[in-house]
């Protein structure tokens, strides 16, 4: 039987990217040189050299500075092989026939394997599927939905391209099936992830894009009744939570987040800016450390910040926008913010739905967390920037899609 390279594609990169690899490690990565021989003859183009080109000056200035070239080489290994699998899923967009027969594929897996999970977080064996780890203060030991990605958080970014797929789709009346089953299917492995930076995201994306195309909204009789139910049934779910279960751990990572106690937010906003800022005041706030310097120059500054002991080795900064002006400075900053600004006009995000509410998600949530290869972040950017999915535009046009990157 013949199998479809892009369903091989999705499914290797959404379930089983890091399955049975060291932490950091993935198949994408191991699989970069492969990616980028099919880039080549898919698309008849080189794609490596623009990489390098906006790469060259910022090396030029780390190596005359002094780097630990092998942390500093290897960082830039890897960040190459973001950007081979970013032109990698771009390749999908376009050629891809079937894009929303994939996405219904990955839903359905992925509702099927939530299932599963249910039953085993009972069990001595629910850490092949779930994640055991502080939560914020007093709330320790706590488990939460990670499947075959490391950790929690990263599993519900990699799924929020595809919930904010199915969930503009019940809105806007495109989806044929039952609603209230699709509502389940989406919104139940956000619910067990339990990433708040994630749920929080999504809902003040999806507040800014009913206010950014309010004229389009309002016609939409759909879009305010399903409004009034979800703020109905989240009032309830409220009112049951501080009548039965006044001690849970919502309220508790809730009340950390407003009385500034909750360490593991702190550490993916306020901390990582503070942290990023003392980092580079032993190097260049204008071009900062190098790639692979963060653990490097930053060890001690981390491990005092938060008592760690002097063997403890997971140094990093956890936060994109934090990390991306400590390894580039501000002129890496600078470039960062610049093309997704210049992007969302080149590419007219505002004229659909589903763009415009992955990008106001991503611009959101990189100030908030992750780190600057995460994958699962560029592939919303990638979408964001791609009119590959022309259901969703504001004005219906009829036509090929667009190659909106190129």
């Amino acid at each position: 039987m013949k199998i479809d390279k892009y369903i091989l594609f999705a499914f290797l990169y959404f379930f089983l990217n890091s399955l049975g690899l060291p932490f950091g490690l993935t198949y994408t990565t191991l699989l970069s040189p492969l990616l980028y021989y099919w880039i080549l003859v898919t698309r008849k183009r080189e794609i490596l050299f623009p990489f390098f080109l906006a790469f060259l000056p910022f090396a030029i200035i780390h190596l005359v500075g002094g780097v630990d070239m092998k942390s500093y080489f290897v960082s830039v290994l890897n960040l190459a092989s973001c950007y081979i699998f970013g032109q990698a899923f771009y390749t999908f967009l376009i050629y891809a026939r079937d894009k929303e027969g994939i996405f219904r594929k990955l839903v359905l897996v992925n509702f099927i394997l939530c299932l599963i999970a249910i039953p085993l977080y009972f069990t001595p064996f629910y850490d092949i599927l779930w994640i055991e780890q502080y939560l914020t203060e007093g709330v320790d030991n706590f488990r939460r939905l990670k499947l075959f990605t490391y950790e929690a958080s990263y599993y519900a970014t990699l799924f929020t391209p595809l919930f904010i797929f199915y969930f503009l789709k019940i809105i806007l009346k495109l989806n044929k099936a039952n609603s209230w089953q699709l509502l389940l299917v989406i919104f139940l492995p956000l619910a067990l992830s339990f990433s708040l930076g994630v749920i929080s995201a999504i809902l003040i994306a999806w507040f800014l894009t009913c206010i950014l195309l309010l004229r389009s909204m309002a016609r939409k009789r759909r879009v305010w009744n399903l409004v009034a139910l979800a703020g109905s049934l989240s009032i309830f779910l409220l009112v049951m939570l501080v009548i039965f279960f006044p001690e849970n751990s919502l309220f508790s990572r809730i009340g950390n987040v407003i009385s500034g106690t909750d360490l593991s937010g702190n550490g993916r906003t306020s901390d990582a800016f503070l942290l990023a800022d003392r980092i580079l005041a032993l190097k260049s706030h204008i071009w900062g450390v190098g790639a692979g310097q963060v653990k490097i120059v930053g060890a001690d500054i981390i491990r005092n910040y938060y008592n760690y002991p002097d063997d403890y080795m997971v140094i990093a900064i956890p936060n994109t926008v934090a990390e991306t002006w400590a390894l580039f400075g501000w002129v890496g900053l600078v470039l960062r913010m610049g093309t997704e600004v210049f992007l969302f006009f080149h590419t007219r995000v505002w004229t659909s739905y589903y763009r415009l509410f992955l990008f106001l998600f991503v611009f959101i949530y990189q100030f908030t967390g992750s780190f600057i290869t995460n994958i699962a972040e560029y592939v919303i950017w990638i979408l964001a920037f791609t009119h590959a999915f022309p259901q969703f535009d504001v004005i219906p046009k009829t036509g090929k899609i667009k190659k909106s990157l190129s």
